[in-house]
């Protein structure tokens, strides 16, 4: 199982070259700051920051609408559902059902803001190594422990998903066909899913002790080391000044979101 985040980690744009710290600090305040957004008049310039950032890194459109591919079911629960469910505006009559004003600007708030906040982090870990990216949170705070536990995390999601592929091409050539619900199959699945669990568990005990009789946990971690150059420290400002525009003209205008939903 390939999480598909360094596909295009080899591209050359300004936020590939971007220091890892201050992408994360930069990034990661843009996203808060998106998340507070609720005026609606402010949801233009979301689309117009996220569409920008997205080009100038460079990844192909064919990268994020892959992602959006399972989070797009989210919202098409919300788009089927709350427009019939939130408001008391009737704007349009289909049968029995009512669609209310405030269930559509509800619904593009939340989705806007949902794909914005994706999109910004897909950009943000696409663009730099996932090493990287955990070194860069070592140095900026993260406890040791935690940035080995997300290491380790990672690597068992792989290892799991390469044994997962490779016990139903097994399961397979012995003629197990998955879309026959049966009794006889389900105590195939079962057995599968035990399967898994019990091999990550003793994996799990067998790297645990190989890391014990390697010293782990008995010397310090070296801190990561960074090159920050002044363009890096140029592009985090411009980027927190975006991040503080959007949570200032929310506060200027959030009374008329609030008028405009209610």
């Amino acid at each position: 199982m390939k999480l598909g985040l360094d596909e295009y980690i080899n591209l050359d744009s300004p936020f590939h070259r971007w220091e890892a710290r201050y992408k994360l600090i930069g990034l990661i305040t843009l996203i808060f700051a998106f998340s507070f957004v609720r005026d609606l008049r402010m949801l233009l310039a979301m689309v117009g920051v996220t569409v920008v950032i997205y080009v100038i890194s460079r990844l192909p459109a064919s990268f994020i609408l892959r992602r959006l591919r399972f989070p797009s079911f989210f919202l098409l629960a919300l788009v089927l559902t709350l427009p019939f469910l939130s408001g008391q505006t009737v704007v349009l009559s289909i049968g029995p059902l009512d669609v209310h004003r405030e269930g559509l600007l509800a619904v593009a708030l939340i989705a806007i803001r949902f794909i914005s906040i994706l999109t910004i982090a897909l950009v943000l870990f696409s663009t730099t190594p996932l090493l990287t990216t955990i070194k860069a949170m070592r140095a900026l705070g993260l406890p040791g422990i935690m940035a080995d536990m997300a290491l380790l995390a990672l690597r068992y999601i792989q290892e799991i998903g390469q044994d997962l592929n490779k016990m139903q091409t097994s399961m397979r050539l012995r003629g197990f066909r998955k879309r026959r619900l049966s009794p006889y199959g389900l105590r195939t699945l079962a057995w599968l899913g035990g399967s898994i669990l019990v091999h990550s568990y003793e994996r799990s005990e067998w790297v645990y002790k190989a890391m014990i009789l390697r010293g782990y946990g008995h010397a310090p971690h070296p801190r990561a080391e960074f090159q920050t150059c002044r363009r890096d420290v140029v592009t985090l400002g411009i980027v927190l000044l975006i991040a503080a525009g959007f949570i200032t003209g929310d506060i200027l205008f959030g009374h008329g979101a609030n008028a405009l939903l209610q």
